[in-house]
């Protein structure tokens, strides 16, 4: 009887260790599976700043020309009026044509949260 007891004890102990196991492999598949996605939102993340970075250089060279456009214009508003009020218009416009692509460039950045169901105390 008492061989009985401790081959049933060490049977036991065996189904738990294996159950214990099959749960470590669930989790290490959950966990390589979160972090799986979280390259893959880095990946991603590093792509929209590389993008947005290009579009903000453009918005930024536009926006100072446009704007270096409309000084001109203003400085030459006292010797040839016309001009310089033609100038001015069309550097405000183009000033604000690189306004709307800095925009753009900054709605690149810009990331909404994502809810994600993964729990570390689980």
């Amino acid at each position: 009887m008492k061989y009985f007891f401790t081959i049933l004890t060490i049977l036991l102990s065996f189904n738990s260790l294996s159950f214990a196991q099959e749960f470590s492999k669930q989790e290490l598949d959950s966990i390589k599976s979160h972090i799986f996605n979280i390259q893959n939102e880095v990946n991603t993340i590093q792509l929209n700043l590389n993008n947005a970075k290009k579009t903000l250089k453009t918005g930024i060279f536009v926006a100072t020309l446009g704007y270096t456009v409309t000084i001109i214009g203003g400085q030459l508003l006292g010797t040839n009026p016309q001009l310089g009020e033609a100038l001015l218009y069309t550097g405000g416009a183009i000033g604000i044509g690189g306004t709307i692509v800095l925009v753009n460039g900054f709605n690149k950045i810009s990331l909404e949260r994502k809810q994600t169901d993964f729990n570390p105390t689980q």
